[in-house]
């Protein structure tokens, strides 16, 4: 009788979207990082980690928007992610947080009118400041390129591709 390993579930989190896991053989993954932010919390001890993928820094610019879809903001994505890890048994003093994108558009930062990337990781940095909650790891900024983002949820593992080399975050 052969024991095969279980087969790896791959959960995508899209644009303005959120995943949460505490299964050890879920992976959630995130594609096209540009300006938006990769966000992953994870807590070791309770095998609970989720990830989010947001593209604009504040709700208050469309609060209709925000109200569709929370994902879609940092101040009101990043309360999603925590509190649908705490329902997995996540503790916030044991959390660890990475972020990966918040790319700058055009060939060099002064020519990103908007600074989105650049918005998100201050609205970021600023929320989990304020919420005790600082961040581990990150690989953001840098000229506009794409990046994959994953998180092997069994092991905690957080991992960041771009052009093709993968490294751990």
């Amino acid at each position: 009788m052969s024991t095969a390993a279980a087969p790896r579930v791959d959960q995508v989190v899209g644009m303005a979207d959120l995943k949460v896991s505490s299964s050890a053989d879920d992976r959630i993954i995130t594609y096209a990082l540009g300006s938006c932010l990769g966000v992953v919390a994870y807590d070791a001890v309770a095998g609970v980690g989720g990830m989010l993928h947001v593209m604009m820094p504040e709700s208050e610019i469309d609060k209709k928007k925000a109200e569709a879809n929370p994902y879609m903001f940092v101040d009101t994505g990043i309360p999603q992610l925590f509190k649908q890890c705490y329902a997995l048994g996540a503790k916030k003093e044991r959390m660890e947080v990475r972020v990966a994108g918040g790319a700058y558009q055009g060939e060099d930062e002064s020519m990103d009118r908007f600074q989105i990337g650049k918005r998100n990781f201050i609205a970021l940095r600023k929320l989990l400041w304020k919420n005790g909650v600082m961040i581990k790891a990150s690989d953001v900024g840098d000229v506009q390129r794409s990046r994959t983002m994953a998180l092997a949820v069994g092991s905690g593992r957080v991992t960041v591709k771009c052009n093709g080399v993968e490294q751990a975050l």
